[in-house]
Order: structure tokens, then sequence, then C-alpha cells
């Protein structure tokens, strides 16, 4: 596996360097030694080009095994064992994450090799993203390919550390996994070493003191062990750090409309004031073919590109549903593909969904259905089904919510319109990771924002047992997406399920729920419409909830690479 030592020749060019563009290897000891300080920022540019590819994958390997999306089917691409939690073991996207994170470990690795601790403010501010850089995929890839802290992490494997190119490229011997508890060690290190050296003020696109604190932040919420065994020693250290990054005043909670437009600004723009560190995307480098197979392609057809095949799951969409018809801001990032005449009049229209069985009397699934409403003589509503008729009672008319009895059960629909269908699910878009700088799929990816710090905080707090001040926490970012909609008291009855359900409500699609479901030894339950095994569910002891590394891997690498089983 010699190739995850090469300094990220697959890349040219730097579009984001002031120095002529010439190829990293072109980059010798004298000509480092010439203009030190520009020739280290042209190679870390080179680890931050290296996110572009990685970060595509790390949204899918994070965000398809949740419960905030469905597919409308089944594919081909390799992202599909993600959702299915049917693993492969060649993932052609595994293998672009894996080689990628080791690129930038490597690189990153060797920059450390060639500066010099204490020359400079500047070249300390380098050196500092480097060990950024390094403990944040450390982490990434031990999240990925290790199990949960919770679960032994003294005896469960996390993966290689290997840190540099080594001196004898000819009699390569590599070590195997080290373990996860080593591995988060490795992280952590870096991840302190990163925050003492950083103290330039960047914008978001590079990385910064606040963002190693962020990052510390959610390393030891994912070591604070599930609310039943909670280690309080890492609790206190996750609060700890997102109490720094929320007391150098660098960062500002967006306003709620702000907020709804969150999607639309660039990490680095002058309105973007919440975004700590994120993968930046620019327009110039993202081509008609990212608008369709790049994260947001997947979700949406806007302006006329991507595919729009994955829709909001009706489970999350239920959850955005509690707080009162359409009062909670992040249903701006929720578009809903409605029907409509020639005049673009909508039809008003039930829709629920209910259970499917099979035959044999056998629950297999659920589905959608949706049909126009109609009017009885006493103004009440009715909707048909094949040829009969079936009336609807009021549940909640001022959140426009009625039962009906089908099949021998009652479902609770909504009355809403008649929506596009996609195959036979409703196609509710998802616009989180599109139109950045309104451009239809341009999407940086988010690494950090200031909103996980105080729901970091929160979820450590009940940890510790101390509600009053998981309360407090909770309700900053809830109170900023409901208006008037904060809890008036958290207990012990109910803290796990709000901070969990405000954790989901505000991260989704920022590819966190799968690894918060699992580190908190909890059950992915995925009973909803979709093909992705929605009867099946998937506790965090399951061998599924972590991968497979790529066998092409495991076949290159010189040394024994042990497999996940």
């Amino acid at each position: 596996m010699k190739k995850i030592f090469i300094l990220c020749m697959a890349i040219s060019f730097l579009s984001s360097c002031d120095l002529d563009r010439e190829p990293f290897d072109s980059y010798t000891k004298d000509k480092i030694e010439q203009d030190k300080e520009a020739s280290i920022e042209v190679l870390l540019n080179g680890c931050y080009a290296q996110l572009k590819g990685w970060s595509d994958v790390m949204h899918r390997v994070g965000e398809y095994p949740g419960d905030n999306i469905m597919i409308r089917g089944t594919s081909t691409d390799s992202f599909y064992s993600f959702i299915s939690y049917q693993h492969i073991p060649d993932n052609g996207r595994l293998s672009v994450f894996w080689n990628n994170s080791y690129k930038i470990i490597s690189q990153s690795s060797d920059l450390m090799k060639m500066i010099a601790e204490g020359e400079s403010p500047a070249m300390d501010q380098q050196l500092g993203e480097a060990y950024y850089l390094r403990g944040m995929i450390y982490f990434y890839l031990c999240r990925t390919y290790g199990r949960p802290y919770s679960q032994s992490p003294e005896t469960n494997l996390g993966v290689p550390i290997v840190n540099g190119l080594p001196a004898d490229l000819n009699n390569l011997n590599l070590p195997d996994r080290s373990t996860v508890k080593d591995t988060y060690a490795q992280a952590i290190s870096d991840l302190k070493k990163a925050e003492a050296l950083m103290t330039v003020e960047r914008k978001a696109a590079y990385a910064t003191k606040e963002a190693a604190q962020a990052m510390l932040s959610r390393v030891y919420l994912y070591m604070s062990g599930t609310y039943e065994t909670p280690n309080q020693e890492y609790a206190t250290l996750s609060i700890e750090y997102a109490n720094k990054v929320i007391a150098s005043g660098r960062y500002h909670l967006l306003s709620r409309d702000s907020f709804m437009k969150f999607n639309t600004y660039a990490p680095d723009s002058d309105e973007q004031t919440e975004t700590i560190f994120a993968v930046k995307q620019v327009a110039s480098e993202f081509s008609g073919y990212d608008h369709y197979y790049g994260i947001g392609g997947m979700y949406a057809n806007i302006q006329g590109q991507g595919w729009g095949e994955m829709y909001a799951s009706a489970k999350y969409l239920d959850l955005l549903r509690k707080a009162g018809l359409k009062k909670d801001a992040r249903w701006a990032f929720i578009d809903p593909q409605y029907t409509t005449d020639d005049a673009g009049n909508k039809t008003e229209a039930f829709r629920f969904v209910y259970d499917v069985y099979n035959t044999g009397g056998t629950q297999t699934g659920y589905n959608y259905i949706q049909q126009p409403i109609k009017r009885n003589p006493d103004n009440s509503f009715y909707i048909t089904i094949g040829t009969t008729n079936y009336n609807l009672t009021v549940v909640n008319a001022a959140e426009n919510q009625y039962s009906i009895v089908y099949e021998g059960k009652t479902y609770t629909g909504e009355k809403d319109y008649m929506m596009l269908l996609n195959r036979v699910y409703p196609m509710y878009y998802i616009t989180k990771c599109s139109l950045q700088n309104n451009d239809s799929h341009l999407h940086s990816p988010t690494i950090s924002r200031l909103a996980e710090m105080y729901l970091n905080m929160a979820e450590a707090y009940v940890k510790k047992g101390d509600y009053n001040s998981a309360l407090t926490n909770l309700n900053i970012i809830r109170e900023r997406s409901i208006v008037g909609g904060g809890y008036t008291s958290l207990n012990s009855t109910n803290a796990v399920q709000r901070v969990d359900e405000e954790r989901q409500l505000e991260l989704a699609f920022e590819a966190h729920r799968g690894y918060d479901v699992y580190r908190n030894g909890q059950t992915m339950t995925r009973h909803y419409p979709g093909p992705h095994l929605p009867m099946t569910d998937w506790p965090a002891t399951s061998l599924r909830v972590v991968q497979y590394i790529p066998q092409s891997e495991i076949n290159a690498y010189p040394g024994t690479l042990t497999q996940n089983p």
C-alpha cells in the first residue's frame, strides 16, 4: 500500500495558491528552503485539496446509514451498501476515503518534519494546521472502521497509525491496526498540539485553534460513554472544549432568518458567522458532473441539475412536525415537490404512511398513500382509494392532522397538497447540501459549526446529571429554530429523547446521525417507506455498524492489515 505515502501527486496544481502552480513533487528540500513559509503553504494546501474527494465519501458513509434520508429504490452504486447495511468487501467509495485519508496523514506528517516549532507565529500556524488535519483524519477513520468507544476500546481495532514516510521504502513492513483507544489517543494528541500551535485567525476554509477545540469537544463526547453508563471525565472535557470555542467570541449563531439560508453561504463569506471549519468548494472547480454525482445531486434536482433520488425520511419529517405546522426553521432545508395545473394551482390532498404486509400476513415494510381531498355534504373530508371512499377524522385541524381507518387500522396523516412521486415516493427534496452562492449543488461540507458546541454541552451535561445546564444549552439551539419552542424543564425521564431529537434535527445531512446513535449504545430504527430493509433494526452491537476496510487495500498493504468481521 505504498500509495498511501505518496505526497498528493494525483493533484498537480493548486488553484488557491499565490505561488507559481508547480507540481508538489517539484518542491525539493532546496526549493523549500528558498521560501520556506510559501512552499509549506503550497504543500499544506495539498492536504486541504485532498479533503474535497474525502469529504464526499465522509458525508455518504456518515449520513446514509442513518434515519434522516430514504432512497427511491435500490442502486448499483457502492454507496447503497451504506444504506442497506449489506457491506461489500471492495467498495470503491471507501477506497477513495481510505486513500485520501492516508495521503493527508502522510503529507501532514512529512510537513511536521520540515517545520521546526517556534520559527515564527506564521510557521507555527502552518504546523498546527498540519496537526489538526492529521488528528481529525485519524478520528474520522476510527469512527468509520472502529467500533464505538463505549465498546471495549482497549481491545477493539481502530486503524493503523503510520505517521509519515518511512526511511526504507524498499523493505516496508507497516504495523497492523492499533486499538480504538490508541487511535483516539493519537487524534487527541495531534489536536491538542494543533490547539497549542495555532494563533492566527483564519477563515473557516482553514484550520484554526478553535477548529481544533471544536473537534476535541466532539472526540471527548464520543468517548463519554452511553447515557446509561457515562464517563463523566470525558463529558467534562467535551464541555470544556466547547466552552473554549464559544468563549473565543469568534463565532456567532446565525439569526433564525439567516440560518434558514445557511446552505447558501460559502463557509468563509462575511454572512457565515457560525461555521468553524468546512471543506470549501468553489464554482470554478465544481463541474457539471459534480452537480449530478456530488452530495446534493442525489438529494434534489435544482436549476435542472441533479438526480434527486434521495429524500427526507418520513421519520425526519415527523420530527420536524412535532414543533407545529412549519414552525421549525429547519423546514427551510426541505423542499416538497408539489404538482400544479397549467395555472400553477396546487391540489389539496391527504397523505399518510401505512403498513405493508405479504400474502402470509407478515409485515414487510411501509408505503405512502396520497389522494386528492373531497368533501362530503357536511363539508367534512374524504378520499377515494381504488373504488372505496374513506372519511377523514379531525385529529388537530390547526396542524392539518387527520386520521383514516384503512384496512382495519387507524393511521394519522397530513392534509397537504398532491406531490410529485418518484416511483411511489413523495419527493421531499433536501437542499441543505446545495445552493451555495445560489449555484445548483455547490456545497462546502461542514466539519464543525457553533451549534454543535451547544448540543455537545447539552448531551454532556445530561451525562453528568446536570439537567439545568443541559436545558440552557439545548434551548439556545431549539429557540433559534422554533420561536417560543424552548423546553421549560429537563429531567431524567425526558432528557435523552429531547437532546437526541434536537441533535438529529439540527445536524441532519451533516454526517452525524449514525455515529450519534451507535456511540450512545442505541439501535437504529428506520420504520418508514423505502427499500432500506425497514423491518430490520441495527443495534449498536451489530457487526454492520462499522465498515469493511476495502479488500484491495488489505491486499496491497505491506504487512498485516486485519479486516473487520
